[in-house]
């Protein structure tokens, strides 16, 4: 930001009554500094009237108060004008006001930003379309931690309410933080002293979901509750120390309807490729006899349409013949919801004297989200001969739209909760040694705990049933015959319960930097940033007899008498009137009779309290219910330790040159990461025979094992900004970025592979490689990126900008087999070790972004954000794509010949707008705002080289506030006002895998502001 705008900010609008307190005991300091500075004689001139007008004179101007979506589209647009990169942002005047339910709702109104959605509201960001992997996010300045094993933020953990500012960088100095290529995501907390005024602020919201309203909810009744408090204050000392305090408090208890349809998902054990060949009786939907289509007759079971490469004609073994997309299973699923969370936001300024400013903040948010889930599964691999083949109906991409055969019902459920708990805590001091010399140090700490617990239950029908499906507008509907899906006493066999505790995690980052700047006096160059920053990062997923997680089941005997009067007693009416309403075309299931007739339909079935079945199938086996224990030496654990260090230097310019005045920044930061990951396997004991022949035998116990990687980075930056002329401005930036891998993809597990056939006599002959998965070494994603834009300032309620970015990727993900030393028995071996590793492949990203806002003077104003871009990047399914692997001699061999097409980046949208109408006009303040984000692919989540295509979709948001007085304001927000589903696609687009259905969400509410 200019020193002209800063001053002539510092004593705008609400500021100007401030003034006098803004400017103790910082702007003496600040004072010295401009006059040290490059800044015009003109407009220090203007800053010490401004400064020096008296109470009498502020009394005969009339300020006028901007507030409101005004207000904030005005901040959006002074943020965007000052900045030296490119930045995207959205302020509130004051704490509490930003516009939005969510910090992810609030960058979602940000030009080129998109969400994915969660439980109907916005979680993860992507920027200019690419997926959050590539994108940073800093609170205050700083690494936040999260609790999924990447390195993206779920922004629905921090409350909009306790945060003042949300900005996103597109370009980057080197100053920040490394690890954006798509851009870096900051929020900002209040600092109080900088905030100038006091201020106490309570806000009580009421949460209706109109879908809620249907649902007998066991967790959560229908209306739910948002509380804010927050409190801001100055103190100043006879002494001329000062101090500021900043604190903030909110409750949120709120349900999350969401009625799902689900297919099995694409792990590769649930979800086939099945050949549909009429000639071939041995494999498929064809087979001449009953059982799994992905199964051959002959024997072997689970191969599908297989890829792997024939080595007589170099294609797919599997090539040309047709297929279908068979899940194991098609479902329903009804969700109770409840969502709880506390948060803390506090912020601590002390200004001992004019030299010193020292800043402590904490962020405290705690969150628990529970479901009770009744499932209605329809399993359906199994291929009936003379059936299912012949009646099958498929699209142009395998994608089945009817089925028919024969297979079981199971009534299942699952009691399922996520508790997460995020610590934030940062010391800021800054001491202005001299007139020129800066220095800052700050010490930062993030932790992020997760952990998730489940019951799993299963309850089925002893007989298959014949049923059938057809694909309708947005989901399937089913005809079952002679079956009343909800008589409970339907589904009496095989009961079972599993009790998980699985995803426990810790996430921490503790960091410290120390800053420096120097300003200049010369015409050019007006300062010199100098810094070195260490940071640790430690991701720690714990173990279990379930690898990410611990287990204990229960199964009631088939032919137990107990069955029905198990599910009988736990028997509860199905929650939900109007269940998938939104998104079906009639009743989900049709019961005919043999002859076709119709006897009855709905769309409900049998369901029972999951807590009190699972309690009941533990105590039929003499028992004891309860979640079981993870531990940290396990053969599943995930312990990562990433240490980086980092040293940057940048200059500052702001100069005139060929008529213009220009500014910005260049420089260079230079990145070391050290990896260090540990994990566990069994240990085994070199066993020598009669004949000497040798063999690994497992033992009882455990060993740790360690692997690590390193890399060094040098990140190159230049900005600049060309004031063209008076609301005319150039921009200008190249910058080198990189992306790191994920913390969980880091891990470290590796088993030896042998060769007992030979007789072997020694270990070099025994050992013949390694199964290993995670990659400590996986080196960073690195890419050149290139800015420029057009922006033409207006006014200040106005804004036409428009921009280019080209991304030049180095990177791409492939198997690729290494060398890796292991001592054994006291002899070290080096063994072929295959693992996902980052190639040297290079790909681009060309994008445009238009940034369009206007107002008229009958109190209408428009907002448009667009972003358009092209990518050839290539991220090819690791089970139905194409495959390499490389050698440790650097020789490449396709594995596979894939059929279906590579996904782009994660993440990745060709379009991304939004766009928003506001009606401002008085004490009225009115907004409607559209957002709409193309199809992405997203990697399946459990197993992340699977393809998932999340569909495109458009949201609507709305909001009215009105000020009664100075200190009361009513609201009403909505978000997803018509209810647009989410949808998602396995493999390949037209494979219709999972859909969302939410509903509405709308809040009232009342502010209190003194």
């Amino acid at each position: 930001m200019s020193l002209k705008t800063q001053q002539s900010k510092t004593l705008s609008g609400d500021n100007v009554e401030n003034a006098e307190f803004t400017l103790r005991p910082v702007a003496k300091w600040v004072r010295t500094a401009i006059i040290a500075s490059v800044a015009t004689t003109s407009a220090f001139s203007l800053h010490a009237q401004e400064a020096n007008v008296t109470e009498e004179d502020q009394a005969d101007v009339e300020v006028i108060d901007v507030v409101g979506t005004r207000k904030t589209i005005q901040d959006q647009i002074a943020i965007k004008r000052e900045s030296t990169t490119v930045v995207d942002g959205l302020s509130s005047e004051d704490i509490g006001e930003l516009p939005a339910l969510s910090i992810g709702e609030a960058l979602e109104s940000i030009t080129g930003a998109a969400s994915h959605r969660e439980n109907g509201g916005a979680t993860e960001i992507t920027i200019r379309g690419l997926g959050p992997f590539l994108s940073a996010t800093h609170i205050n300045g700083r690494e936040a931690t999260n609790g999924s094993g990447d390195r993206s933020v779920n922004f629905s953990q921090f409350p909009s309410e306790l945060v003042k500012k949300v900005a996103i960088y597109k370009t980057q100095d080197a100053s920040m933080i490394e690890g954006g290529v798509a851009g870096v995501i900051s929020l900002e907390t209040v600092q109080p002293l900088d905030y100038g005024k006091q201020r106490i602020q309570g806000e009580v919201k009421t949460n209706y979901n109109p879908d809620e309203g249907n649902v007998d909810n066991s967790l959560q009744g229908d209306l739910g509750f948002r509380g804010t408090f927050s409190y801001v204050d100055q103190f100043e000392f006879d002494n001329g120390q000062a101090l500021g305090i900043s604190f903030g408090l909110q409750r949120q208890d709120i349900s999350q309807p969401e009625a799902e349809y689900r297919s099995s998902s694409p792990t590769g054990s649930s979800l086939w490729a099945c050949l549909n060949d009429p000639t071939n009786t041995n494999e498929g939907f064809y087979r001449s006899s009953a059982g799994d289509c992905e199964d051959q007759v002959s024997g072997s079971s689970n191969q599908g349409y297989n890829t792997a490469i024939d080595p007589e004609t170099g294609k797919a073994v599997s090539d040309g013949t047709p297929y279908a997309w068979t899940g194991s299973s098609r479902s329903y699923r009804q969700n109770e919801t409840s969502d709880e969370r506390d948060a803390l936001f506090l912020a601590l300024q002390f200004q001992p004297s004019e030299s010193w400013d020292i800043n402590f903040d904490a962020q405290v948010s705690d969150r628990t989200q529970q479901e009770s889930r009744h499932d209605l599964i329809f399993l359906q691999k199994r291929a009936i001969p003379g059936l299912t083949g012949p009646t099958l109906v498929t699209n142009d991409v395998g994608g089945i739209l009817h089925w028919e055969g024969q297979d079981r019902i199971e009534s299942s459920g699952e009691q399922f909760s996520r508790e997460e708990n995020y610590r934030g805590y940062g010391l800021n001091i800054e001491h202005y040694a001299t007139d020129a010399l800066t220095v800052k140090l700050d010490l930062a700490y993030s932790k992020t705990s997760r952990e998730e617990l489940q019951i799993s239950n299963r309850a089925r029908t002893a007989d298959r049933q014949s049923f059938s499906w057809d694909m309708g507008e947005y989901i399937p509907h089913f005809t079952v015959t002679d079956f009343d899906v909800t008589d409970i006493s339907n589904y009496t066999d095989s009961l079972r319960t599993r009790i998980d505790r699985e995803n426990t995690r810790d996430n921490e980052i503790k960091s410290a930097r120390l800053d420096f700047e120097y300003a200049l006096s010369g015409d050019v160059f007006t300062s010199v940033q100098a810094g070195l920053r260490t940071s640790e990062l430690s991701f720690i997923q714990y173990g279990g007899s379930q690898g990410n997680g611990s287990r204990n089941e229960f199964t009631l005997d088939t032919a137990n008498a107990d069955a029905l009067e198990l599910l009988q007693s736990c028997q509860k009416d199905f929650p939900e009137s109007d269940f998938l309403d939104g998104v079906s075309d009639g009743d989900l299931i049709t019961n005919v009779d043999s002859d076709g007739n119709v006897i009855g339909g709905g769309s409900s079935w049998a369901t029972y309290d999951n807590v009190c079945f699972s309690q009941a199938v533990v105590a039929s086996q003499n028992g004891e219910f309860g979640y079981p224990d993870v531990e940290y030496e396990n053969s599943g654990t995930i312990d990562v330790t990433e240490k980086t260090n980092s040293a940057y230097v940048m200059a500052s310019y702001d100069t005139e040159m060929f008529n213009k005045y220009i500014r910005g920044n260049f420089g260079v930061r230079i990145v070391d990461t050290e990896v260090t990951s540990v994990g566990f396997r069994n240990s085994f004991d070199v066993v020598t025979d009669e004949l000497g022949v040798i063999s690994l035998v497992s033992g009882d116990s455990l060993e740790r094992i360690e692997g690590g990687g390193d890399y060094t980075e040098v990140l190159p930056s230049f900005n600049l900004v060309v004031d063209y002329s008076d609301d005319i401005l150039i921009r200008g930036g190249i910058y080198r970025g990189m992306s790191r891998a994920d913390p969980s993809d880091l891990g470290y597990s590796r088993t030896f592979q042998t060769d007992d056939d030979l007789a072997p006599t020694s270990l070099a002959d025994l050992l013949v490689g390694v199964n290993g998965s995670g990659n400590p070494d996986t080196q960073p994603l690195m890419s050149w990126n290139y800015d420029v834009a057009f922006e033409w300032y207006p006014n200040e309620d106005s804004i036409f900008a428009f921009g280019l970015y080209y991304k030049q990727f180095q990177g791409g993900f492939q198997q690729r087999t290494v060398l890796e030393n292991f001592v054994i028995d006291g002899q070290e071996f080096a063994l072929p070790v295959t693992n996902s590793v980052t190639t040297d492949d290079e790909s681009d990203i060309f994008g445009l972004e238009a940034s369009i806002a206007y107002r008229w003077d009958n109190g209408i104003g428009v907002k448009i954000g667009y972003n358009y871009a092209d990518t050839d990047f290539e991220f090819e399914d690791s089970l139905y794509g194409d495959t390499f692997i490389t050698d440790v001699d650097g020789n490449t061999t396709q594995l596979t010949a894939g059929i279906v097409d590579p996904a782009s980046v994660p993440g990745f949208s060709e379009h991304v707008f939004s766009t928003q109408v506001y009606y401002q006009i008085g004490d009225l303040d009115t907004a409607i705002i559209y957002k709409y984000r193309s199809e992405y692919f997203q990697p399946y989540t459990s197993n992340g080289t699977r393809l998932r295509y999340v569909d495109e979709v458009g949201v609507w948001e709305a909001r009215m506030s009105y000020k009664v007085n100075e200190h009361v304001r009513v609201k009403l927000e909505a978000i997803n006002l018509f209810s647009a589903p989410k949808s998602q696609d396995y493999y390949v687009q037209g494979n219709l895998g999972e859909v969302n259905d939410y509903g509405p969400r709308l809040f009232a509410g009342v502010s209190l502001k003194y």
